[in-house]
């Protein structure tokens, strides 16, 4: 099963629309790498604030947090509110994270730049992911959706690993390694507001407001095991991300021995880049066989990293990163096209805003989990034991995405 492009509209191709699936694109791109700006600097805080790991899942768990709740309360209202009147504000939320960032270093305000930072991206993932689709299909009537799978899934994926490698070589080499990136940034998020208010809307406003209610996950799908196969792996797939962009870097620091700002932010790359690589790649797949392929890798890297801070091996650990993180672009990829094809294109934002509020849950949940687990075992030992748990829900994946006859 592939992803369903909305169906194609009865006004001919424009050009507006053509450039707004670019604008869209980078607007979504650029909102993606500021949430991971935070990655590569996070030993940084620990070095100079004294942060336990633990208070970094903390800071990290604000952010999805935040996310959570912009799914729950406005990740489907694009649905009938329209795209773009969702996509400004929610690019304005970033604005103002990114001066919260650029205020002070103190506990509290990271708390309340990451949660702020987590309510923009909660309210653009499945705005901005439907409203490609949109306009991809109004751009090239009958096209396919092909464009739109690789350049949603990439923008999304990638634009986290390019955040955290931008952050990594500005703080390595940079002055004032806690702001710079930051000011970058401002000036990106702008440039993304003004690009969004250049995009034509897609969705036409209902004559009279559906009654609001807050979003929740949908299982009344055609094919509700095959929804719930997807979730789950959205979860998993986030699990790993959450996993890199959280606790990483300070065990590449500290477990690892390898300080540097700049690795830091390659360790993070290394795993969002081959993600999107593989979603970029895997285009002739079916779905099936993606998601297996996906399961299988995850696992394994998974492994391999543990076996990495077990031998204090970097190469390992980056090995196992790279394999668990081609791993899950490839679930991530597989969850995105099966819920977006067992919803109505009416549904489509309320079903995607769903699968990413169960994937950021995988993104924190995990993370958390291992920050409080340092707190009386090794980082290697708590790895050991994620590792276990993350593999053991592939299999529950795995199971449930298997062939019926």
């Amino acid at each position: 099963m592939t992803i369903t492009a909305p169906a194609p509209p009865t006004t001919p191709r424009t050009t507006g629309h053509g450039r707004g699936f670019w604008y869209v694109a980078f607007a979504f791109l650029v909102a993606m790498a500021f949430s991971t700006v935070p990655a590569p600097l996070f030993p940084v805080y620990q070095e100079r604030d004294g942060f336990s790991t633990f208070m970094i899942t903390v800071v990290f768990a604000a952010y999805a947090v935040g996310v959570a709740t912009a799914l729950v309360l406005a990740g489907h209202v694009s649905d009938w509110l329209g795209r773009r009147r969702v996509l400004v504000p929610a690019l304005v939320l970033e604005l103002v994270a990114a001066v919260l960032f650029l205020s002070g270093t103190d506990l509290a305000t990271l708390l309340v730049a990451r949660f702020v930072n987590g309510l923009g991206v909660g309210m653009l993932t499945a705005t901005a992911t439907a409203a490609l689709a949109d306009l991809d299909a109004r751009h090239r009537p009958g096209a396919g959706p092909r464009r739109f799978e690789v350049v949603s899934t990439t923008v999304n994926i990638g634009g986290l690993g390019a955040g955290a490698l931008l952050t990594g070589v500005l703080a390595e080499w940079a002055p004032a390694p806690l702001r710079t990136a930051y000011v970058v940034f401002v000036a990106l998020v702008a440039a993304a507001i003004a690009a969004v208010a250049l995009t034509p809307e897609t969705v036409e406003r209902p004559a009279e407001r559906p009654a609001y209610r807050p979003q929740r996950p949908r299982a009344d799908h055609r094919d509700p095991r095959t929804w719930l196969a997807a979730v789950l792996s959205g979860f998993v797939a986030f699990g790993v991300f959450g996993l890199f962009t959280s606790v990483a870097p300070g065990f590449v620091a500290g477990s690892l021995h390898h300080p540097s700002r700049a690795l830091a932010g390659l360790v993070v790359f290394s795993v969002f880049g081959s993600a999107a690589l593989a979603q970029a790649t895997s285009g002739g797949l079916s779905l099936d066989l993606r998601r297996r392929a996906g399961l299988l890798s995850v696992a394994a890297g998974l492994v391999l990293l543990t076996l990495g801070m077990h031998a204090a091996s970097l190469g390992l650990f980056l090995l196992g990163g790279v394999v668990a993180g081609a791993g899950a672009g490839l679930l991530f990829k597989s969850a995105v096209g099966a819920v977006a094809g067992l919803a109505a294109p009416a549904e489509r934002g309320e079903a995607l805003a769903g699968l990413f509020l169960v994937a950021y849950l995988g993104m924190s949940v995990p993370a958390v989990g291992i920050g409080l687990a340092v707190r009386g075992v090794s980082a290697v030992t708590a790895m050991s034991w994620l590792t276990v748990l993350l593999v053991a829900l592939v299999g529950v994946v795995g199971v449930l995405g298997r062939r019926r006859p």
